[in-house]
């Protein structure tokens, strides 16, 4: 169900997604009170709910379909601005599963079409798999040792004992800002790594992300900036559209950022910034696969697993999409599979066991 108060978005937003056989729009609202109406006559698996609107808006009905329907998905639609990035985040916070940024002055209907069919339709199809996709099952001895083709790296034995950490490093995707608003304020003041993000989203919303953890955590959060020296107990968020990677130079790790190619249709990358961390700290690293789509961070934690580094990935049940921590888990790369609520103990324990 399409709920948007422009006729234009909505007709827009309907034709784009119709265009895909496996999906259909089942109806509209122009409002939050007409779409609360309308969903028990529809019965809609999934909601795009744009923010500004009459009467009710997003956020206040995003806040009824959590208390009403809290298995509904729900997909914000809003304005790449101050303003609407900002009431993106908190919908985010308030439990909505992804977002859409609308793009002004497309140019034309169809590059509009085509920009929300690539980035719209992906969005719901990740939250259902379809029958014909099989997950990858991995024996139980190939959980243990494996093979890593092209890196020229030695092979790495879950038997290897593991070195403490000395960073720590967190991929994330979709369902990111809730989990990472879970977690991250639950670190101590006196928390003695540095802790390294990459949150796919572009540029003015990881600085707002990085602004709402830094009211809410015992640490000091920052967006990375180039060149930023990477200090124990402060967390850096890795800026929109740019990849994160690190380099060591006269005994201080930096930060180092690029518009280099994305990865895995990424930019921040996670293999990107996971990648360069194996190449500094070694077997010394903590890295940690939360909720999202896709593979991203999958290559980059083969490379620090290669080194002996610990891999921690969210469990299927309390991730969004599990697409990321999945693709770890069932390449058999995770150490510990671990929902999230358990994934700081886990951090403590292993950055301050003897």
């Amino acid at each position: 169900m399409v709920v948007d108060d422009s006729v234009v978005i909505r007709r827009l937003v309907t034709q784009a997604l119709e265009q895909d056989p496996l999906l259909e729009v089942v109806g509209t609202a122009s409002n939050g009170a007409i779409g609360l109406q309308r969903i028990p006559q529809l019965n809609p698996d999934v909601i795009t709910l744009d923010i500004e609107m009459p009467d009710m808006d997003g956020l206040e009905m995003l806040r009824r379909l959590r208390r009403e329907y809290p298995k509904l998905r729900v997909i914000m639609f809003s304005t790449l601005t101050e303003r609407g990035g900002a009431k993106t985040l908190e919908a985010l916070t308030l439990g909505a599963d992804d977002y859409v940024a609308k793009v002004s002055n497309e140019g034309s209907l169809d590059r509009s079409m085509i920009r929300l069919r690539e980035e719209m339709i992906p969005k719901i199809k990740q939250f259902f798999r379809q029958e014909q996709e099989s997950r990858a099952v991995v024996p139980p001895d190939a959980a243990s040792t494996w093979q890593i083709p092209e890196t020229g790296l030695r092979t790495y034995s879950a038997g290897t004992a593991k070195v403490r950490p000395n960073v720590v490093v967190i991929g994330v995707s979709t369902g990111g800002p809730t989990a990472l608003g879970t977690i991250l304020p639950e670190l101590p003041p006196d928390f003695p790594l540095p802790i390294l993000v990459v949150q796919h989203m572009p540029p003015l919303f990881t600085r707002l992300l990085a602004e709402r953890l830094n009211s809410t955590c015992q640490l000091p959060v920052g967006e990375a900036h180039q060149g930023c020296a990477v200090e124990p107990g402060e967390i850096l968020i890795a800026p929109g559209d740019f990849h994160m990677r690190l380099v060591a130079s006269g005994g201080v790790v930096k930060v180092t950022l690029d518009q280099l190619p994305r990865q895995n249709s990424c930019r921040p990358a996670v293999d990107a910034l996971f990648a360069s961390t194996g190449e500094v700290y070694g077997g010394a690293a903590l890295a940690i696969i939360l909720t999202g789509m896709g593979q991203d961070g999958l290559r980059g934690v083969e490379i620090l697993r290669a080194r002996g580094a610990s891999v921690l990935a969210q469990d299927e049940a309390s991730s969004v999409v599990w697409g990321m921590p999945g693709a770890v888990v069932n390449a058999g790369l995770a150490d510990r599979v671990l929902p999230l609520n358990e994934v700081v103990p886990e951090i403590l324990r292993r950055t301050y066991r003897n």
